[in-house]
């Protein structure tokens, strides 16, 4: 009874009925083979002057064919064996080769895909309702169906590899078999009533899901990403509602990031007006400080909330002494930023723009990152070995491009690396950003390093070989396309570093920040509880949690969810 589903779609399937019509001729002309051999064996008996029956013919037929030979029958004249010697090798061809090829390309495989295919979902429950629709599984959507699960979306990803699709389905995604351009795939997958769908092909496929999928509903609003930024204005008139940019955001991104531009306090998040900031440390004035001796607090009201050495996020105190491979992270509102803006900004400690910002690498990332400097009148040089990438960043109008291998000593002496102030690491290898992370630290110790990184797991390495911040396209993806789901609640500070925004469980409700460990955790700190139209920024330990509380955190994301998850269960 459990293969009947896979039986009846084999037969139901056109493929299988080719498949059967083609095993079929092959197996008459098997048949007629055997019966063609039979015949000539019983005439060749009649020549020897011996004769059998037609079941011996058969027999005699079958066993040399299939080279299983008894010899209790055999032949006499060099005729009879010249007869034997053409059925044995035509056996061997025909049974021991070709049959069982045939068998298995034309059944048993054709069955085992059936077997999948009946196994693997080809629809959603007719009642699901605010689903999101993924269709590429890498690493940016990896990320993203974590924190999809993480605030409770359901989510369905289309594969139309049927042996791919399986194998995530017993892995635990829920994933349903589909073709991209089939506007029945999206009927299926209950479109209409999806939240969203989330476009991250190639550019040409992302296009033919657009149309596909407005061919079906034009409700439904579709998340894209654009690998060429001449594809925006097709991917967009086809029907996609965002086309992101994922890698042009993250070279801004490592871009602003930098000491000569983040100095400045800029933001980097906003949460219902309370806004979150970061700088890095070195080169600073407040170098060496102990955070209550940096004055930020008394002179700006601004609070230094968390502090985030080169892959660890750190609970700020009064005493911690600030050193040149810390980030500060900064929250308050926007008049305390300008005030902050104002009082320090000139005691910045390096403010020479000649200084130059080494890029790493030429992609598409490189040269973003290079556009924000340009926009900032901040002097880059880009480094890249490809001379073909090099001709062309010249053809667009760049002089500052150097052709080398950033692993060489010479090349990046020549680069600058000893005057430059920060060093941003580009290339699409995490193995040569590591490896370049390690050597820019090794050549200047106190030198700014920022750097991509494009699996996840090489974060921690990134920061162990010696980067001060690190980023990745497939987190910052994650996070933009979370952003549009949930606007104002969280936020990417740096990777592996958010704010998130959640109302309070039950089990909150009427305990205290410190009754509750909110208030300061080794992974996590509280920047403000928001109740109905008032904030309590920088709340006391005694506040009391009241039910509707909307709690703010900044920290890791680990520490986070796992204090979410605790919370939720009690």
């Amino acid at each position: 009874m459990k293969s009947l589903p896979v039986f009846i779609y084999f037969l139901n399937n056109r493929t299988t009925k080719r498949n059967f019509f083609v095993l079929s001729k092959f197996i008459a002309f098997l048949i007629a083979l055997v019966s063609l051999y039979s015949v000539l064996f019983h005439l060749l008996m009649l020549y020897e002057g011996r004769e059998f029956s037609w079941i011996t013919g058969f027999y005699w037929s079958l066993t040399v064919m299939s080279t299983l030979g008894f010899g209790d029958i055999t032949f006499q004249t060099d005729l009879g064996l010249f007869f034997t010697l053409v059925v044995l090798l035509s056996g061997v061809i025909f049974l021991l080769i070709l049959l069982p090829f045939t068998f298995v390309q034309f059944f048993y495989q054709p069955w085992l895909e059936a077997q999948q295919k009946a196994r693997t979902p080809k629809e959603l429950p007719q009642k699901t309702a605010g689903h999101i629709i993924l269709t590429s599984l890498e690493p940016m959507t990896m990320i993203l169906i974590k924190k999809l699960q993480r605030y409770g979306y359901q989510y369905v990803l289309i594969e139309p590899d049927v042996n791919k699709a399986q194998k995530l389905h017993e892995e635990g995604y829920t994933v349903v078999v589909g073709e991209y351009d089939d506007p029945e795939t999206y009927k299926r997958l209950r479109l209409a009533q999806a939240r969203l769908v989330v476009a991250t092909n190639d550019d040409l496929t992302n296009t033919s899901i657009g149309f596909t999928i407005r061919e079906v509903t034009h409700q439904v609003p579709i998340i894209t990403n654009a690998d060429n930024v001449h594809s925006v204005d097709i991917l967009e008139f086809s029907g996609n509602t965002k086309v992101f940019q994922f890698t042009r955001m993250l070279g801004h991104g490592l871009a602003g990031r930098i000491n000569a531009i983040s100095l400045g306090a800029g933001i980097l998040g906003n949460i219902n007006g309370l806004m979150v900031a970061e700088f890095s440390a070195v080169g600073t004035v407040f170098e060496g400080q102990a955070i209550w001796q940096t004055g930020i607090t008394e002179k700006t009201g601004l609070r230094i909330v968390g502090i985030w050495q080169r892959g660890a996020f750190i609970a700020p105190q009064p005493e911690t002494v600030i050193t040149a491979a810390m980030v500060l992270m900064l929250a308050g509102l926007q008049e305390q930023f300008e005030r902050y803006d104002t009082l320090f900004q000139p005691d910045i400690a390096i403010q020479q723009d000649e200084l130059p910002i080494l890029i790493l690498g030429g992609g598409r990332v490189g040269k973003a990152a290079a556009e924000t400097l340009d926009e900032y009148g901040l002097r880059s040089i880009i480094v890249e070995k490809d001379k073909a990438v090099v001709k062309q960043i010249m053809r667009q109008g760049r002089r500052e491009c150097l052709l080398g291998d950033a692993a060489d000593i010479d090349v990046l002496r020549k680069a600058g690396i000893e005057e430059a102030r920060t060093v941003l690491i580009t290339t699409r290898n995490d193995a040569v950003n590591i490896y370049l992370a390690f050597y820019c630290r090794k050549l200047r110790s106190q030198i700014e390093i920022i750097s991509r990184a494009l699996e996840t797991r090489s974060v921690s390495r990134l920061y162990r070989a010696g980067a001060d911040l690190v980023i990745s396209a497939a987190s910052l993806g994650a996070n933009a396309i979370l952003q549009e789901l949930r606007p104002n609640e969280c936020s990417m500070f740096t990777e592996g570093v958010s704010i998130s925004s959640r109302i309070i469980p039950n089990s909150l409700v009427g305990k205290t920040l410190a009754e509750a460990l909110l208030k300061k955790h080794q992974g996590y700190t509280v920047l403000a509880v928001q109740r109905e139209q008032e904030q309590i920024f920088d709340p006391p330990p005694e506040t009391e949690l009241q039910r509707g509380d909307r709690i703010i955190l900044i920290g890791t994301e680990q520490e986070e969810e796992e204090f979410w998850d605790i919370t939720m269960m009690e």
